[in-house]
């Protein structure tokens, strides 16, 4: 079963003896895998050259992929609205010189809100377990630690403290597609457990240990982003040290006519304000991290959907920084990192 990360083209190839042209027909949805095709979403017809024809459907999903962050990750079962994944099925009508044949439909590919890098070529799959590239966690004093998993790839997750394993976390049978990607926690019954480590056991080849730190020493209020990673998941990085909060404004003004019976009040402006509003920024400052924490800090910078934990709400932020310059312990001692967010509002409520 292929993977579609639908931040990067997917191509479908196709090739035929003596191929004049094929038809492809796209069904996208959420809940469990179909078994049967479904009425498609798109029908897209292509000429065929050299007896190759060749589809790139990963724009076409991606606009089924509408997420919403309500400040808590998603728990099963996962809304449709939270999700991050869909169901693609696909059929192939091939037409040859001799005959026009509807080929056996492929079903149920998993999509994810993911993307590849340049180096991971066509089609990238990213067929990993544990669906982060961090395997340091800096956790904020003793707040819940999540660790996205990819659970048709899990065998279980071991959480660790001291040494001995305190929680054990299995996969989900027959998930649909919404829970594709598990969202691991140190919790058991709602109780939070105290850990050190997690460990990722995948259905083939070796675990991943995760190790978390403990972030005891913050005197300033720790801020929360979170993010939709490369992989497609939601994915949490504290801000440890020094925020600062400033506004920008904007209006429209116009000249008026003051003049009554040829004469004016000097406190009466000419020149008025006819709208006016505002938009707040936060200069972040990460404090010191692992140095293997570099790629997370790119993803956030790639991430297309962003939302702060701010002041007891969750509210969507855009990455201002358009530059990221990645630190390494052999030139900065000690890796911090600034990064500028906008809120996604006006400061003034104009939603009519």
């Amino acid at each position: 079963m292929a993977k579609i990360n639908v931040r990067s083209p997917y191509f479908i190839n196709h090739t035929a003896t003596n191929l004049t042209s094929a038809t492809l027909e796209i069904v996208i949805y959420f809940g469990a895998a179909n078994t049967s095709f479904g009425t498609p979403q798109y029908t897209l017809v292509s000429t065929a050259i050299g007896a190759k024809v060749n589809f790139e459907i990963a724009e076409l999903i991606k606009d089924y992929i509408d997420t919403e962050f309500d400040g808590a990750f998603p728990s099963t079962p996962v809304s449709v609205t939270e999700a991050t994944t869909v169901f693609v099925d696909y059929r192939i009508t091939q037409t040859t010189t001799s005959a026009t044949t509807v080929l056996t439909p492929v079903y149920a590919e998993r999509a994810f809100y993911g993307y590849g890098k340049f180096e991971d070529g066509a089609n990238p799959q990213l067929a990993v377990t544990p669906l982060q590239s961090n395997t340091t966690i800096l956790r904020n004093n003793n707040e819940v630690v999540t660790i996205p998993v990819d659970n048709t790839l899990l065998t279980k997750v071991e959480w660790s403290f001291n040494g001995s394993v305190v929680l054990t976390t299995t996969p989900l049978s027959n998930p649909t597609i919404q829970d594709q990607i598990l969202y691991t926690q140190n919790l058991n019954g709602g109780s939070k457990i105290d850990v050190d480590s997690a460990r990722v056991f995948p259905t083939a080849g070796a675990s991943t240990i995760i190790n978390i730190i403990k972030y005891e020493k913050c005197k300033y209020t720790p801020l929360k982003l979170i993010f939709i990673n490369k992989f497609g998941a939601y994915q949490e990085i504290w801000m440890f040290a020094n925020s600062i909060l400033s506004m920008s404004t904007t209006e429209e003004k116009y000249k008026s006519n003051i003049l009554t019976n040829g004469t004016y009040n000097t406190y009466d402006p000419q020149i008025k304000v006819l709208t006016k509003n505002g938009s707040q920024t936060l200069k972040l400052n990460s404090d010191y991290y692992p140095e293997s924490n570099n790629e997370v800090f790119r993803q956030l910078f790639l991430s297309e959907k962003v939302w702060i934990d701010y002041e007891g709400k969750t509210l969507g932020v855009n990455i201002e920084s358009k530059q990221i310059t990645y630190k390494t312990s052999l030139t900065d001692s000690l890796i911090n990192y600034t990064i500028d967010v906008s809120f996604a509002f006006d400061t003034i409520n104009n939603i009519r």
